[in-house]
């Protein structure tokens, strides 16, 4: 996996959760997510109907529908639930906590839907991963907050709704260029929570400066940056190396909340991210011996056969 893509992700992805608590400091979750995505989906369907139009050449009506399912996932149930849950008062560090778990669930998952089988060797780099994640949270989650004890299971409920998304666009017959699928997922997203806020009374935006310069830091970092990275190194490198990056959003977080808003930054969150970064090396190191057990393998089944085929035409 190229260093350069996966740092700039990494960066960027986490930076979603500082957005998150800068937006929702100005306005209610559904109302920075429609202004987060309408005037975007607007670009973007220009930008579709004039200069990206050879990409759209050979979409069918059903995997556009698939597109639109993988969006509301991957977007919209995501993003929903990360931003209400910082609402009700679970800090960010905790949200990256619980959203750190999901290389598990999708290590887990990937061996029986997609044939991306994970070695022992990454499920110890799993394992490093979360143990990181909780050393970096520990103190948070142990802090004390005015959240109720509910809202700490809502950013489980986004965090498997992006690993639904993530195995539904794998399992896709007909890859979709990325340009075609982003506009499809920021289309989808910007109906789904215009209708929201619209039915709750909150889609007037807030007059603040604040709100506004929220909404850049969201699409600008978060949407082009994080969430196209992400389907981008999906798709190079596999749904294994991809989601190990996920252990390194709670220790960046607490960095961009120490840089942002003075947050602690201390032993323990240094600790934390050195085990995660630890995690990141294991895997990957786990999927190049993997890599080569299958071509020493492939190599073995060949020279086995070449004798085979040498005798068949003999006989002949």
């Amino acid at each position: 996996m190229n260093v350069l893509l996966s740092i700039a992700f990494v960066l960027t992805w986490s930076s979603g959760f500082i957005g998150a608590k800068l937006g929702a400091g100005s306005a209610s979750a559904v109302t920075v997510l429609m202004w987060r995505f309408l005037p975007l989906a607007l670009v973007l369907v220009v930008v579709a109907l004039t200069v990206a139009r050879a990409s759209w050449r050979g979409l069918t009506a059903r995997d556009a529908l698939r597109q639109a399912v993988v969006g509301a996932l991957s977007q919209s149930g995501y993003l929903l639930t990360v931003y209400y849950a910082i609402q009700l008062g679970v800090s960010s560090g905790t949200t990256a906590l619980i959203d750190g778990t999901q290389p598990l669930v999708a290590g887990a998952l990937a061996g029986p839907l997609l044939g991306q089988y994970v070695s022992r060797t990454q499920w110890v780099g799993l394992g490093l991963g979360v143990t990181g994640v909780v050393i970096v949270t520990a103190a948070d989650a142990m802090g004390g907050t005015d959240a109720p004890w509910w809202a700490y299971l809502v950013p489980f409920l986004g965090m498997f709704s992006l690993v639904a998304a993530t195995f539904l666009d794998r399992r896709s017959p007909h890859p979709v260029a990325p340009a075609v699928s982003m506009t499809v997922h920021c289309v989808t997203s910007a109906v789904i929570f215009t209708a929201l806020a619209v039915g709750a009374g909150a889609a007037t935006p807030p007059a603040e400066s604040s709100f506004w310069a929220a909404i850049s830091w969201l699409v600008t970092l978060s949407t082009f940056g994080g969430y196209g990275l992400y389907w981008l190194i999906l798709r190079r490198s596999g749904v294994t190396q991809v989601n190990t990056l996920m252990f390194l959003m709670a220790p960046v977080t607490a960095l961009w909340g120490a840089l942002m808003f003075g947050e602690p930054f201390g032993v323990q969150t240094a600790l934390g991210l050195a085990v995660g970064l630890a995690a990141v090396a294991v895997v990957h190191r786990g999927k190049d011996s993997t890599a080569t057990v299958v071509r020493s393998g492939r190599e073995a089944e060949a020279a086995t056969a070449a004798p085979r085929q040498s005798a068949s035409r003999k006989s002949a």
